[in-house]
């Protein structure tokens, strides 16, 4: 395990409902952008690809940093394919921007609904993961304070004769 010690808290409903307006707002800007924009079909499909891989490697960089973070074991292979994924996607996004023909205006509004989904889900993301994690260790903390708290009161069905005997063993 790591030797940093991890605290989780859950997120505040501010900060999850932000994240998920980040993540709907860009991607429902890029796609509002792609359907309004005078191109081809296929370019269309291009920006459209790109968005999916560049959501989907966000997504999955982030879960491995925060795995690796935690102690949780992942392969290098999968921590570096998270990498090269995402920069595939800034790149393709990037080259793709730069040979459009379209205005500086419409690029840079692409660049940036494109940022803002990928912002988004990172975001999202990491709430979902510490809000489980905080309820996980709110479980584990309950837990622990009944195991502290003394033997528990276990109730037996009196309707149960297997017991009976078994209770009359243990008395001997």
């Amino acid at each position: 395990m790591n030797s940093q010690a991890i605290t989780s808290h859950k997120p505040s409903s501010a900060f999850v409902g932000a994240s998920w307006a980040a993540l709907l707002l860009g991607i429902a800007a890029f796609l509002v952008g792609l359907w309004n924009a005078v191109m081809q079909l296929n370019e269309k499909g291009f920006y459209f690809a790109v968005l999916v891989l560049g959501l989907y490697s966000a997504i999955s960089l982030q879960k491995t940093v925060r795995d690796k973070l935690e102690g949780v074991a992942v392969t290098g292979i999968y921590y570096g394919i998270s990498w090269v994924a995402l920069i595939i996607a800034v790149l393709l996004l990037g080259a793709g921007l730069f040979n459009a023909t379209l205005q500086l205006s419409e690029k840079g509004f692409y660049a940036m609904a494109f940022a803002l989904a990928l912002f988004g889900a990172i975001a999202v993301q990491k709430n979902t993961r510490d809000s489980l994690s905080a309820d996980d260790g709110a479980a584990e903390r309950k837990r622990g304070k009944s195991e502290r708290s003394g033997p528990a009161l276990v109730v037996t069905d009196p309707a149960k004769p297997a017991d009976v005997p078994e209770q009359v063993a243990n008395n001997r």
